[in-house]
């Protein structure tokens, strides 16, 4: 091949490569103007039955209309249209009723993303999992993830436990409990196990964590007084601008943890923090917390945060009971804060 054919196919690589870009772009803009035209028009569906046709002493006969209309829709627009969805759309107005708020969330959520928010009966919830879903990226299968974990209930529980400055300190971007139930682990596993695991699985683990964290190293050596110690994972968090450690301990925390985790940090601090950075952060996973323990400690004036790990969901209405539980003891905590403050 000669240096004028070489030119050309270097030529149609880079102008294709600029081609695809235009078009995939251009398909993902119209996409999203399709996804966003279609919830406001589902929406839109929803609220002329629901107003005009399902109010009051009407309503009998609204029902009535509505699967006569939803068949004759059906044959001229398709199963989209069918009574059952029809429905649907007037339980889409009835959990979200401000045209706004549908207007701004249907540019980033897909209608799948809506018909998993319909059914949910709170409305604090509800709005939960829309924001979290527009601001985080999630899709549809992550969208359902987090409510099957109960993200929500998990957020309450982490915001009545913790101090106002506590929650506008970074420590605030860590949660409780974490579910590691991706990990697969078997019956009597070590520490070891524990870490491998999350490696294989680290892109689901960062998922866990949060948005902003970058894995750096495992087993992170550090060498003081001649004697060699190891950090289980280290992070880094791009927002903060900031080391975030993190150690595994399988069974109940101790007050011994919050000693290792400080000297983990400050050697950090000395040694690895780089100029424009803040100070390191830290993450001590327990299979169990002692939350007197943590709040006697006040480990959030030292960057620590204690949290428990899952590394396997309970039955549906056990994890209820928990979460819970959970969040009435820290509402009871917090109280006890603010009167003792």
């Amino acid at each position: 091949m000669d240096n004028s054919e070489v030119m050309l196919a270097n030529n149609l690589a880079a102008l294709h490569a600029e081609l695809r870009a235009l078009i995939v772009s251009s398909r993902q803009r119209l996409a999203a103007t399709v996804n966003a035209e279609l919830s406001q028009l589902y929406w839109s569906v929803g609220r002329r039955l629901s107003v005009e046709v399902l109010e009051g002493e009407r309503a009998q006969y609204g029902v009535r209309v509505m699967t006569r209309i939803g068949e004759e829709l059906r044959q001229e627009f398709g199963r989209g249209f069918e009574p059952q969805n029809l429905r649907r759309m007037v339980q889409f107005v009835q959990a979200f009723s401000n045209p706004e708020i549908v207007a701004t969330l249907s540019r980033q959520l897909s209608w799948s993303h809506f018909v998993l928010l319909i059914p949910l009966k709170n409305e604090s919830s509800r709005m939960y999992y829309a924001n979290q879903s527009a601001a985080e990226c999630w899709s549809v299968r992550e969208l359902r993830r987090q409510i099957e974990r109960k993200a929500y209930e998990r957020s309450l529980i982490a915001s009545a436990e913790s101090p106002a400055a506590f929650e506008a300190a970074p420590v605030g971007i860590f949660k409780d409990p974490y579910f590691l139930d991706f990990l697969g682990l078997r019956e009597g596993y070590d520490e070891a196990d524990l870490e491998s695991a999350i490696l294989v699985q680290l892109k689901a683990f960062i998922l866990e964590l949060g948005t902003g964290f970058a894995f750096v190293e495992r087993k992170k050596r550090m060498i003081i007084d001649g004697e060699d110690f190891y950090l289980d994972l280290l992070f880094f968090h791009r927002r903060l601008r900031r080391l975030v450690a993190i150690e595994l301990k399988l069974g109940r925390f101790k007050a011994a943890h919050k000693g290792q985790m400080e000297l983990y940090l400050r050697w950090m601090d000395k040694f690895e923090r780089q100029p424009g950075e803040e100070a390191p952060i830290g993450l001590i996973l327990c299979a169990e917390s002692s939350h007197e323990q943590v709040e006697l400690l006040q480990m959030h004036k030292d960057g620590i945060t204690v949290a428990e790990f899952w590394t396997e969901l309970p039955p549906k209405e056990e994890l209820e009971r928990q979460l819970r539980s959970a969040l009435a003891e820290a509402r009871e905590r917090l109280a006890r804060r603010r009167l003792t403050h």
